[in-house]
């Protein structure tokens, strides 16, 4: 486990254990006081895509993952969201991806670009609305870790070193920060709460 995991599990935990002290269900919290988190572990995750990576990872990849490599960069969105979409959460009228789960369990709305409504409209043409948007290209839905091994060749082809899938999310924040998009539009498409994530 990475030290920043550690502190953040360490965080749950003490606070278990303080509510079972409150509780007299154990006698006093002197052992867990004692224990300090990692110093200097949460590091702020820095890498993202420069837009010539973007495009030559894109080119890169096998015709089964390119879309979903394409609707990561379009939307910002996290891998299990785009994994779960269906063809009725794209609202080509308004230019919009409705997420009807993500990490907070809140749903949101994506604001589209014009390229983003492209592609949606590309992958949503033709199928049912309860189909989902992004699958391989034999029919099968993605499933979690799907990505890993396609995200790694691919990258490898391109010559991207140090790249996730996440870095798809963070390459959407930073290139979108350096157009000039509002933070609190930002903010909302990639459904954090406020500005400062």
């Amino acid at each position: 486990m990475k030290p920043a995991s550690a502190n953040r599990l360490m965080i749950t935990l003490k606070a278990a254990l303080i509510h079972a002290w409150r509780n007299g269900d154990v006698m006093d919290d002197i052992a867990w006081r004692k224990v300090q988190p990692f110093p200097k572990a949460t590091v702020a995750r820095q890498r993202f895509l420069t837009v010539d990576e973007c495009k030559a990872l894109i080119a890169a990849c096998n015709p089964d993952f390119k879309p979903m490599v394409q609707a990561a960069l379009a939307t910002g969105c996290r891998y299990g969201e785009l994994c779960r979409l269906a063809v009725a959460d794209f609202d080509a009228r308004n230019g919009t991806l409705h997420i009807r789960t993500s990490k907070s369990g809140k749903p949101r709305d994506v604001i589209l670009t014009a390229e983003g409504v492209a592609l949606f409209k590309k992958l949503a043409d033709g199928q049912a609305p309860d189909a989902f948007l992004l699958r391989h290209t034999n029919g099968e839905a993605w499933a979690p870790s799907h990505q890993q091994w396609a995200m790694d060749r691919a990258c490898e082809r391109a010559g991207i070193k140090g790249a996730t899938f996440h870095t798809l999310r963070h390459t959407v924040a930073s290139l979108s920060i350096m157009a000039g998009v509002p933070m609190l539009v930002l903010a909302k498409n990639l459904g954090h709460s406020s500005t400062k994530m």
